[in-house]
């Protein structure tokens, strides 16, 4: 059996049984495929791909389907991952822009990436680390109980509400606000704490206490933002699915609400194949995503934080791929400089 006609083989068994969740027979291949030789040549070609584990019989059928190492050849031999049409680039866009909220965009991300591709859909928050302070605000709330927001230039805002342990006027906060503001602006969030002694020692004695107390503020602020975090969208799709999840959709729901579990997967995957990483089946560590497949890619400056669907194995993988990448660089490009 020749390499081009084992794959155009297998191609059209994946094919067949991603549109029609049947196990897919030499017949069928015969008759819905022209591949120009007989169908007694086809059930040998199957016989080849199943001795080398690239197909299989479900027990109760003569026809086969694709296994994970199947699936895995076909997604290797993708040569070029189909663009999007024009109305799914024209949704994509009218979703996405309009907001420079990070919180706001990453939702509207997850929501439009899982309609795209009836997956569940998953975005990593950027890594913030890096991220650059644009602004301080300090709101008086009570005498002694001040908001305490910090804006990234990457458009993620945190704030927290914290007791200064004195009693400020307005005009005392604002001066704080000022003193911190001019000198902070533009450091990296990652170099924050390195940064507020000189700002805390350079406020007047009377002052001090509320400024170690701002401090302290900006400095949780600055951490929680840099905290790995996720939003999904789509889990419902899962259950729709069930066909594809004989054993249970319980363990990939559990990957999924345990995010570390799924921050840790997207963080070790690859991006080998035109930008976009794929694990199938039983190449994901995670025993609970034995049946599914991941199709991911990064996003953002560095590409460091990743956005992308998991789903069954028998999925449309071209398509899949090819909105995930559609997707990352929207994003890329609202939330670039």
């Amino acid at each position: 059996m020749s390499e081009p006609r084992k794959l155009e083989v297998l191609r059209a068994i994946v094919e067949d049984y991603v549109h029609s969740r049947e196990p897919v027979g030499s017949k069928a291949l015969v008759e819905r495929h022209h591949l120009g030789v007989s169908s007694a040549t086809i059930r040998n070609d199957m016989a080849a791909l199943e001795e080398e584990g690239l197909i299989t019989a479900p027990h109760t059928s003569a026809g086969r389907i694709p296994t994970d190492k199947g699936y895995r050849l076909f997604v290797d031999q993708i040569s070029a991952v189909k663009p999007l049409s024009q109305a799914e680039r024209r949704a994509i866009q009218s979703l996405l822009e309009g907001s420079d909220d990070l919180d706001d965009v990453l939702e509207r991300t997850v929501r439009l990436l899982s309609q795209l591709t009836n997956q569940v859909a998953v975005v990593q928050y950027p890594h913030l680390s890096r991220a650059l302070i644009r602004h301080i605000e300090f709101v008086l709330l009570a005498p002694r109980k001040v908001l305490v927001v910090l804006i990234a230039d990457s458009g993620k805002v945190e704030q927290r509400v914290i007791d200064v342990g004195q009693d400020l006027g307005d005009d005392a906060l604002a001066g704080l606000r000022t003193r911190f503001l001019g000198s902070l602006a533009g450091t990296p969030l990652g170099q924050l704490g390195q940064s507020l002694p000189a700002v805390v020692s350079a406020v007047s004695p009377g002052h001090r206490q509320a400024a170690q107390a701002l401090a302290q503020g900006l400095e949780l602020l600055a951490h929680s933002s840099r905290e790995d975090r996720m939003v999904m969208a789509g889990t419902a799709n899962l259950a729709r699915s069930n066909v594809d999840f004989p054993l249970s959709i319980g363990p990939v729901l559990e990957a999924l609400e345990e995010q570390v579990v799924m921050l840790r997967l997207l963080s070790e995957m690859a991006q080998d194949h035109h930008g976009v990483a794929v694990s199938i089946g039983r190449e994901n560590p995670y025993d609970g995503l034995a049946e599914a497949s991941v199709v991911a890619t990064g996003y953002g400056p560095d590409s460091a934080a990743k956005v992308g669907i998991l789903g069954p194995t028998r999925m449309d993988y071209p398509t899949t791929m090819a909105a995930v990448r559609a997707v990352a660089r929207y994003l890329s490009r609202i939330l670039g400089p």
